[in-house]
């Protein structure tokens, strides 16, 4: 299988998975990039996967439904156009061989899930929406501190060696911020060098890895003593895991 990033508006991810004849795609908010890299690998669309039902997420499914000789699985609690199989937690679904599991994850949009699969002799998937960003996390538009800190956790839970697919590049604003937050970790510093590399390089940023996030995301390290320092410096109302992330959310809200 290849893992492809494409590049959609101005910073999305649409990530496709194709095995040189099959090819999956996830949150196609946009159809365009997507055609062209069918047509351009001759390529047959089989499947769909939908992590919410924001339109840089969903936008291009109309465009997409015609051309899909396959499914399109979406969260059941959303409101997802042309949806064919909606999914909740636990479920799961199946494309070519692969079968990925589905998490609820909360706290972007109430309805929102992720999918993790793990294909033969190679590092698990996971395909998170905007959930977890390589050294953040989403805005919560519908959702809690307490269900978006949960959701990270269920998400913290996967093999170490899961490759983070996020669908956002947001990784060199996102560890500016953590730098902020977290200025004595020595592996955040190491790899915000290597981001700005590949940043420089026109390369993208991901897929990171979940060690990597444990290592280095603020927002899943809620329990270290630097970064619960740094919340309660910025108004935590206590020194609970919850209550830090609140603060480090809030701070981030208006970071620039």
């Amino acid at each position: 299988m290849e893992l492809v990033a494409l590049p959609a508006f101005a910073d999305n991810y649409i990530w496709m998975l194709h095995d040189g004849r099959q090819a999956l795609v996830v949150d196609p908010g946009d159809a365009a990039p997507v055609l062209e890299a069918l047509d351009a690998r001759g390529l047959t669309l089989t499947g769909i996967l939908v992590t919410h039902h924001h339109g840089d997420h969903v936008g291009g499914l109309g465009v997409l439904a015609p051309r899909l000789q396959g499914e399109i699985f979406g969260p059941a609690g959303e409101t997802i156009p042309h949806r064919t199989r909606p999914l909740r937690d636990g479920d799961t679904a199946t494309w070519n061989g692969l079968r990925f599991q589905v998490l609820d994850v909360p706290g972007h949009t109430a309805g929102h899930i992720a999918y993790w699969t793990e294909p033969a002799g190679e590092a698990p998937l996971l395909f998170c929406g905007d959930t977890l960003f390589a050294g953040g996390c989403g805005r919560l538009f519908e959702g809690t501190p307490a269900q978006m800190w949960h959701s990270l956790q269920r998400l913290a839970a996967l093999p170490g060696s899961t490759r983070v697919c996020c669908a956002h590049e947001y990784t060199l604003s996102n560890l500016r911020f953590a730098s902020e937050v977290e200025p004595g970790n020595e592996a955040l510093r190491a790899w915000r060098e290597h981001c700005e590399r590949r940043r420089g390089e026109g390369l993208p940023t991901l897929p990171s890895s979940m060690d990597q996030e444990l290592r280095t995301n603020p927002f899943m390290r809620c329990e270290q003593p630097e970064v619960r320092a740094s919340a309660m410096a910025r108004g935590a109302t206590a020194a609970d895991p919850v209550a830090v992330f609140a603060a480090l959310r809030e701070w981030k809200n208006n970071y620039r």
